[in-house]
């Protein structure tokens, strides 16, 4: 999806014109990958734009920066206050963020340790990742001949910029064969995760989706989707889950900041459930959508307003 230029990018600890928010070409981080990031949205409010959970993104983002040596040269409350700053200079009432760590021009070589850490921040409208059909109909899934990294070659707990080949080469695969998005299993062969989201699977009124340990990321908008279910009296857990048991849903949903909350229509060309959105599904989808611009009381700590 091509992405829509606004004036301003934050890097460093100020406002810098699109057009000049430049790298070297031997930025260490676009030679060995070692970077991290993350996706978070900003929605029109009654109060203005109002940034979902950001200071969770911003806290999983230190996450992620610990796991691979990486000391951000920013404080946390920082970073949020930068974000906002970003949303506010670019006059943006909706918009995708994208806050990314990397590191500078200065070293080569395999090690990280002595490299300057960069900050920054952009901003720019962007739709529903998988369309407003996948949202509304659902999508068409595809188990993918990829696996998600084992935890001990390549940390999935980290949101990091490399691991992503590993999504881009399943997302590529399903789209070619005619599918809207792919599911990994892990090493042991559980469901993972898809490319860029988190999947819940619905069986006998129980809701569940698959733990860390089987390499899934963990998602804020999956810990939003679990905290509204368990509110609306739907049994969840973390627990493995097994290819077949996609298949034999009764509903199957995806969450992601990208994504947001949709439906999964099939996967393997097997129908989920009757192959439409079912009760569930839609009322979580509807109760997020509520929530997410501060229209939900229970979960106004949620939105962070930019102004």
């Amino acid at each position: 999806m091509p992405i829509t230029k606004t004036d301003y990018i934050w890097m460093d600890g100020e406002l810098v014109k699109w057009d000049d928010a430049n790298v070297h070409v031997l930025t260490h981080t676009l030679h060995y990958g070692c970077g991290v990031f993350e996706g978070v949205r900003a929605y029109a409010t009654a109060k203005g734009a109002g940034v979902f959970r950001l200071s969770d993104h911003i806290d999983r983002l230190f996450s992620s920066a610990k796991i691979f040596l990486i000391e951000i040269p920013f404080s946390r409350a920082q970073l949020v206050e930068a974000v906002k700053q970003t949303v506010l200079a670019n006059r943006m009432t909706e918009c995708y963020i994208r806050p990314i760590v990397y590191l500078g021009y200065g070293e080569m070589g395999l090690l990280t340790l002595n490299c300057d850490v960069k900050v920054a921040i952009a901003v720019w409208p962007w739709g529903a990742y998988l369309g407003d059909e996948g949202i509304e109909k659902g999508v068409r899934m595809k188990i993918s001949s990829w696996q998600r990294h084992d935890p001990n070659a390549m940390p999935p707990a980290a949101k990091g910029i490399g691991m992503y080949i590993n999504s881009s080469m399943a997302k590529a695969e399903a789209l070619k064969a005619g599918y809207d998005e792919a599911v990994l299993l892990s090493p042991q062969g559980y469901v993972s995760e898809c490319t860029g989201e988190n999947i819940f699977v619905l069986r006998k009124d129980r809701l569940v989706t698959p733990p860390v340990s089987a390499g899934a990321l963990e998602g804020i908008t999956q810990d939003s989707v679990i905290t509204i279910a368990r509110d609306l009296g739907i049994e969840v857990e973390h627990a493995n889950i097994l290819r077949s048991d996609l298949y034999t849903a009764d509903e199957a949903f995806l969450t992601g900041t990208a994504a947001e909350v949709v439906p999964i229509r099939s996967v393997d060309d097997r129908l989920v459930g009757e192959g439409t959105p079912g009760p569930v599904t839609r009322k979580i989808q509807e109760t997020y959508k509520e929530a997410i611009r501060g229209g939900v009381e229970r979960y106004a700590r949620w939105v962070e307003h930019a102004g």
